[in-house]
């Protein structure tokens, strides 16, 4: 029986002094897929992946890349490209300077798609990185990462500094080569409205747990908008019996969160005899702070 390709986190824990960033976290990551990493501020995101990079080593369990553990691995580590929150140049590199460094250091490198690359962002090849702006040093670093044809990638706030043009190229980067090549890519972003459209699985993380982990499809499958309005006064208390969260009520018409099945509540709501009503997927952005206030961080 072969490995499984997948990441596997087991009981991870990280401390810093008297902090501990990630504590005894477990999950896993199966291969080819696009992964989103949200949490409140501090809640352990950059952590996580410079350890799933090998950056840190843990201070307790495991990470297992292809069955294979990533601190001081080599061999995984030419798999893997970590894109940094902060990407770091020195004042005399050039994006040709660092394509020749990164050429020398990952054994995949494509030159063909290193120019490729370079035409989809036309950056100057032989200018000072550091002298451009942040989105154009971003895209450097998506140059370098991408031509390596990594097996594994993870960025860190990639989207932040790039304009809605970049921002949509970088998606469509991301999707053909997990599409075509089996790439799998792990993107952290404070910006959950980056990952609708991209991402197939997303976590969770609070004070360095997860909150929650899963398939995005069947995170939205269970979690509803609704508006709903009715041609009598009714009170809130029309809606016990359901799950539901942020009643806002303005006159005769409600609008709040509910989750469950999506038939069971249609056929409650619609029970009520409603004028009007809309029940819609929530955004990620809206699961997210959903599952925030369950965990005590919320706006009160």
């Amino acid at each position: 029986m072969g490995v499984i390709l997948m990441i596997e986190i087991k009981n991870l824990t990280k401390r810093f002094d008297d902090k501990t960033a990630i504590d005894k976290l477990t999950s896993t990551v199966k291969s080819g897929i696009i992964c989103g990493l949200a949490g409140s501020n501090g809640s352990g995101k950059s952590t996580l992946l410079r350890m799933l990079t090998g950056v840190y080593q843990p201070d307790g369990g495991e990470i297992l890349i292809d069955g294979k553990n990533i601190f001081d691995n080599a061999e995984v580590k030419s798999q893997c490209y970590y894109i940094s929150d902060y990407p770091y140049f020195d004042s005399g590199d050039t994006l040709k300077k660092m394509a020749d460094f990164t050429r020398s250091m990952y054994s995949n490198w494509d030159d063909d798609y290193y120019r490729k690359l370079c035409e989809y962002f036309p950056l100057n090849r032989f200018s000072s990185i550091i002298n451009m702006s942040k989105g154009m040093q971003r895209q450097a670093a998506i140059i370098l990462a991408f031509a390596t044809r990594p097996k594994y990638i993870f960025m860190d706030e990639i989207f932040d500094g790039l304009d809605p043009v970049i921002r949509q190229m970088l998606k469509k980067l991301i999707i053909e080569n997990v599409t075509d090549n089996g790439m799998t890519a792990v993107i952290a972003s404070h910006n959950l409205r980056e990952f609708d459209d991209i991402c197939d699985n997303l976590i969770m993380l609070h004070n360095g747990k997860i909150v929650d982990n899963g398939s995005v499809d069947d995170m939205k499958s269970v979690s509803f908008r609704v508006q709903i309005a009715f041609n009598r006064d009714v009170d809130v208390d029309i809606f016990a019996g359901l799950n539901t969260m942020n009643i806002m009520q303005r006159s005769r018409y409600f609008s709040f969160i509910v989750s469950g099945d999506e038939a069971e509540i249609r056929t409650r709501l619609s029970s009520l005899e409603p004028a009007f009503i809309d029940l819609s997927p929530l955004t990620l952005e809206e699961i997210f702070i959903k599952e925030m206030g369950g965990v005590g961080y919320e706006v009160v």
